[in-house]
């Protein structure tokens, strides 16, 4: 079974996130489906259900390799980089 091999690098207590939504989608004019946060920065970006995939696209340009879900009840982790969930 893969592990994540960055959650041990992650800052505590994590970040805070820096909006409440995705600013992209919010600048864009477009709906978020679900938010992520990651755990590097506090970015708050779309899922990939999303039209525009804005958290992806922070890992894509960042390397930040973790996030979280930041949707209420609810408290996974997916590691971008091992592709699993942390």
């Amino acid at each position: 079974m893969k592990q994540c091999t960055h959650a041990d690098a992650l800052p505590h207590p994590e970040p805070e996130p820096r909006s409440q939504t995705c600013p992209e989608c919010l600048a864009e004019g477009t709906d978020p489906v679900q938010l992520r946060l990651c755990l590097d920065c506090g970015h708050v970006g779309c899922c990939d259900s999303s039209p525009r995939q804005h958290a992806t696209a922070h890992h894509n340009e960042t390397g930040h390799p973790v996030m979280r879900t930041f949707e209420p009840g609810e408290n996974w982790r997916w590691c971008f980089v091992d592709h699993v969930l942390v």
